[in-house]
């Protein structure tokens, strides 16, 4: 007897389409003389000093499983961390997780606390993972189109309008990805207003937190007094450390949900990998200075990317954080799709379309800065040229 494996999937998992950001990765890996500006992974190798870390604590045997919580010294460089850069105070013991990515952290905050039928408000566009994993825990998504004549804000007006007595929990995915909006204070207290009457609680997902240009740094919603106990940080190595491929990130939050989220991690997960907490504790330590170094060179290569665009004629909006940029390919009379897949064909450059953000990112594209500046430029020459002669 032959299974029919179709049958026997889970219809939620199965009914779930695949990320939209791989496939024309993927593609253009294989295509001779392609430029991706497509994956949201730094261009910068981990710095040696954190290297380095990681190296010795394979040398000394430091091999075993850690804590599920995560090694002590590493929680408590966590909450030194985020009290020296954003002032925010936690308590290592209780209310911090490391987590396998800040993509586990995540799954985590949601499965933990999203029961069928919750609604979990997302704003889009924004990255790939949230809906899908509230729809896994038999929740709702509610998302909320956030527009380029906003900068890609979330108002609290339209937060207010989505609220419903189901409502289980808001997604702030800022600084965003794919846009690159940014909240800042005075928006969050906005928003902060709207909830203060609500059991809604708040993931903020500050991944790209140090990722910000201009004059004003990132600002958490946790920052707000009232917003403090409702609020889920989750954030991670990968993006200001360039340290993606050591998957580690955490939680902070709220002793009664760290508990929880880490009972579901225990069985789950177990603990997140050993040697890349060593490591990471020497970035919470002694890494400031990699991070300005490295978010010096992707605000120059922002500007060159925005200008490149509008100067083609495709509207760009300017990000202030993370390290993409959205342009409007409306004006060409092609979909994101289409844009996508005949740029990667003609012109062998991969960009992400719109779309893959949220059916509200039709008629953009989104592309990474965090790419060489030759490669940037290069990418920008094909892409004009497409777009003239297409």
């Amino acid at each position: 007897m032959s299974l029919d494996f179709k049958k026997l999937m889970n219809n939620t998992a199965s009914s779930i389409p695949p990320s939209g950001i791989r496939k024309f990765f993927d593609i253009a890996a294989e295509m001779e003389d392609a430029i991706s500006l497509g994956v949201g992974e730094p261009d910068f190798v981990t710095p040696w000093h954190i290297r380095d870390e990681g190296i010795y604590s394979l040398e000394k045997g430091m091999t075993y499983y850690t804590s599920n919580s995560g090694l002590k010294e590493l929680r408590e460089e966590i909450c030194n961390y985020l009290n020296r850069r954003f002032s925010l105070k936690y308590e290592a013991k209780s209310q911090v997780l490391v987590t396998v990515g800040g993509s586990e952290a995540i799954d985590l905050c949601i499965r933990s606390l999203v029961q069928p039928g919750d609604e979990v408000i997302i704003p889009e566009p924004s990255f790939v993972c949230y809906k899908p994993i509230a729809q896994l825990a038999g929740g709702v998504p509610v998302t909320i189109e956030t527009k380029a004549e906003n900068n890609f804000r979330l108002t609290a007006d339209e937060l207010k309008a989505a609220i419903t007595p189901k409502t289980k929990l808001l997604v702030l995915p800022f600084p965003n990805n794919p846009t690159g909006g940014v909240m800042d204070k005075q928006d969050l207290e906005e928003i902060a207003e709207v909830l203060k009457d609500t059991n809604v609680l708040v993931l903020s997902d500050e991944i790209y937190a140090e990722l910000t240009y201009g004059d004003k740094r990132h600002f958490s919603i946790a920052q707000i007094p009232d917003m403090y106990e409702r609020t889920i940080l989750v954030s991670g190595f990968s993006k200001a450390f360039a340290m993606t491929g050591w998957r580690l990130g955490y939680a902070c939050a709220h002793p009664e949900l760290i508990k929880i989220m880490t009972k579901v991690h225990q069985f789950a997960i177990m603990s997140a990998p050993t040697t890349a907490q060593f490591a990471a504790i020497e970035a919470m330590r002694n890494g400031d200075e990699d991070i300005e170094m490295m978010r010096s060179e992707y605000d120059m290569r922002r500007h060159v990317m925005v200008k490149g665009f509008n100067d083609m004629g495709l509207d760009c909006f300017e990000p202030l954080g993370a390290f993409y940029t959205f342009p409007s390919i409306k004006s060409t009379g092609l979909s994101s799709d289409e844009f996508c897949e005949r740029c990667l064909r003609e012109k062998k450059v991969a960009v992400i379309p719109g779309t893959a953000f949220g059916e509200c990112g039709e008629g953009f594209i989104r592309c990474s800065y965090a790419y060489s500046i030759d490669s940037i430029n290069e990418a920008l020459n094909r892409i004009e040229a497409f777009v003239k002669h297409r």
